[in-house]
């Protein structure tokens, strides 16, 4: 892929049809809004959110489909309208590159809420597996000093993730016990989070040879979700469960670990098993939690280069992201894989 190419038009990795391996395509480039901004992608994170669209799992998907929404590259074109960032700048985008600006959740600064959400991702039309995308200037954001482009392209979109609900419903600098179940993309960054806002944490996973990892990524407990006697001795000890699993099999004795009144929140799509008399006479809350806005987003990256949280990648070229897609798929990526457009240095 060539930094000189024409602006008229991008090459990028696109699936023709459902769960079909990606082939690199030339296509016409999108025009600017007069609020967008058209960028040059250097890097590009996978994402099991773009495996998940690539089959269709979301029956939202338009072929051919070029995937890709956790993106860094640099500012090539600007519209009218643009302020903030300008034509050289270096930038991120993350899975929400637009919003409608104008719904009751746009309106009050909750933009990851907008009605008009499915729009609103990156990828459409075509997404970071490519030469360049286009957004929202608003939803570009310039990278704190001394950010590696890799560790940003993850944090874009994982980062923002976990950052939000840790946010959201524990309080900074409480002395609150907190339980990250699944120790992967999401969970090793969410564990470095935590650690940093200061809470105990406990990491639960099905694989044991995770342990050590996770306690170095600032776990100050580990669980194996397979072993019963361990979830019992933290019976109604957890103020909180953040689950960024994708799969458990031992969900009851899991949900055993939270308080009275404690919180269980989602920020993936698991398949769960849950039993109401639990939820009832412990009165727990049951809460998902999507991406973060624009705020969130900008006050994360400045927290994650302060606490020097970073995620644990593999860097692949962008020619080898079929390869890359297979190690997702797998669950072989530790943690996450970062394409790279050499070429667009």
């Amino acid at each position: 892929m060539d930094k000189k190419q024409p602006s008229s038009i991008i090459h990028g990795y696109a699936a023709e049809a459902q769960g079909r391996p990606l082939k690199l395509q030339t296509f016409k480039a999108p025009k600017l809004g007069e609020h967008d901004v058209r960028i040059s992608v250097t890097h590009c994170g996978v994402c099991h959110t773009d495996v998940s669209a690539i089959d269709d799992y979301y029956e939202i998907t338009k072929y051919p489909f070029v995937p890709g929404h956790e993106i860094v590259g640099y500012v090539s074109e600007a519209g009218s309208a643009v302020s903030g960032v300008k034509e050289g700048d270096r930038v991120g985008v993350g899975w929400q590159g637009r919003s409608c600006m104008k719904c009751e959740w746009c309106l009050s600064g909750e933009e990851h809420l907008c009605m008009d959400i499915v729009k609103a991702a990156t990828w459409d039309p075509y997404g970071g597996f490519s030469t360049s995308v286009v957004a929202d200037s608003r939803f570009a954001y310039h990278l704190p000093k001394g950010m590696r482009p890799e560790n940003a392209a993850v944090l874009l979109c994982a980062g923002v993730t976990v950052y939000s609900p840790l946010r959201t419903y524990v309080k900074k600098g409480s002395a609150q016990k907190l339980g990250i179940i699944g120790v992967g993309g999401l969970g090793h960054l969410a564990i470095q989070f935590a650690h940093a806002l200061g809470f105990e944490v406990t990491a639960i996973s099905s694989s044991p040879k995770k342990k050590e990892e996770a306690l170095g990524f600032g776990a100050d407990h580990f669980i194996d979700s397979n072993d019963r006697d361990a979830l019992r001795r933290v019976e109604f000890g957890l103020d909180l469960l953040l689950c960024t699993a994708s799969t458990l099999d031992n969900w009851f004795a899991v949900m055993e670990t939270l308080k009275k009144r404690g919180k269980f929140v989602l920020v993936g799509f698991p398949s769960i098993d849950l039993e109401p008399i639990d939820i009832v006479s412990h009165e727990l809350a049951i809460a998902g939690s999507f991406l973060g806005n624009r705020v969130t987003m900008k006050e994360m990256l400045k927290f994650a280069q302060e606490h020097d949280i970073k995620p644990k990648i593999e860097l692949m070229p962008m020619s080898q992201v079929n390869k890359a897609i297979k190690r997702v798929k797998e669950n072989k990526a530790r943690y996450r894989v970062v394409l790279e457009n050499r070429a667009q240095h």
